[in-house]
C-alpha cells in the first residue's frame, strides 16, 4: 500500500497537479478525535481556514486555541455539536454558514461498537444511523450546492476496513460503514462533472480511543492517526485529471 501511495505522490508531482490549500475553507466533523485533530493540524499548517466540530466542548476549545494564531490570515472556528441528535446537522450547517462557504468537507465523526445482533437496541440502531450515515449524507447534500456553484469542491468520507469486510459482533458498525462507501461511490459519479471530488478513505484499526474497544487485537500494531491524516492530505492534493476516489489503508502487522 505504501508503495502505491509513493508512486501516486511522484506522479502527482510530475504532472504538477498539486492543490494549493492556502485560502481554502474546510469543515471537519469529529475534530477532537485522534484522526480529526491530526487532520486539523496538518490542514492548518498548509494554510486552510477551519471550522471544527465535535461533542466535547472543552477538548474542542483547547484544539482551536492550539491552532489559533492572531498573526495568521486563517480563521479557526468551532462549535460543539453532538451529531447523534436529528436536529444537530441543521445547527452545524447554520453555525458554519455564518463563518464561511465550505470548500472542503471531511466527515470523520463516527461511533464504533462490538455487540451481537440480539444485544443491539433500537436506540443503538437509531444513534448509529444518525451519526455514521445520516449526518455525513446531509452534510454532503448541503455543502455540495455551493461547491457546484463554485465549480470546485472536495469531500472526504472516512470509511473503514469494515466498509469492505464484516466481523463477528460487528453488524451495526459494518452496516453503517458499507453505507458510507456506497454513498461515496454514488456521489463520486454524480458530482465529478462539477469538479467536485468525493473520496472514501478506509483505514484499518487506528491508535485512538475508538480503537481501544477492540481488546482482542494488538493496539501497538494499529495505524497511527498522523499517518492516515497524511494520506488524506495526499488524496486531497490531487488536481487536474488524476483522482483517487477510494483509498484503503491496511495494517501490515496483525498480532
Amino acid at each position: 500500500m505504501m508503495g502505491i501511495i509513493a508512486i501516486l505522490t511522484v506522479l502527482r508531482k510530475s504532472i504538477g497537479g498539486i492543490m494549493n490549500f492556502k485560502g481554502k475553507k474546510c469543515l471537519i466533523t469529529g475534530a477532537t478525535g485522534a484522526l480529526g485533530s491530526a487532520l486539523a493540524r496538518k490542514l492548518k499548517s498548509k494554510g486552510c481556514s477551519l471550522f471544527l466540530t465535535g461533542k466535547d466542548s472543552n477538548n474542542l476549545g483547547d484544539l482551536a486555541k492550539e491552532l489559533n494564531n492572531d498573526s495568521d490570515e486563517q480563521r479557526i472556528c468551532y462549535s460543539a455539536i453532538d451529531l447523534t441528535y436529528p436536529s444537530s446537522v441543521d445547527t452545524l450547517i447554520r453555525d458554519a454558514g455564518r463563518v464561511f462557504d465550505v470548500d472542503i468537507l471531511i466527515n470523520v465523526a463516527g461511533a464504533f461498537t462490538i455487540k451481537e445482533i440480539d444485544e443491539v437496541s433500537k436506540l443503538d440502531l437509531d444513534s448509529f444511523i444518525e451519526l455514521n450515515v445520516k449526518a455525513p449524507y446531509l452534510l454532503c447534500q448541503h455543502f455540495c450546492k455551493s461547491m457546484k456553484e463554485k465549480k470546485w469542491g472536495r469531500i472526504v468520507n472516512i470509511g473503514s476496513s469494515s466498509s469492505y469486510n464484516g466481523f463477528k459482533k460487528g453488524s451495526l458498525y459494518c452496516m453503517t460503514k458499507h453505507a458510507i462507501l456506497g454513498m461515496t461511490r454514488a456521489l463520486y459519479e454524480e458530482l465529478k462533472e462539477h469538479n467536485i471530488q468525493v473520496v472514501c478513505v478506509s483505514p484499518g484499526s487506528m491508535q485512538s480511543e475508538m480503537g481501544k474497544v477492540s481488546t482482542d487485537q494488538d493496539f501497538s500494531t494499529f495505524l497511527k492517526p498522523e499517518d492516515v491524516a497524511e494520506q488524506v492530505i495526499n488524496v486531497l492534493s490531487m488536481e487536474n485529471n488524476m483522482v483517487c476516489n477510494e483509498l484503503r489503508l491496511n495494517r501490515v502487522i496483525m498480532r
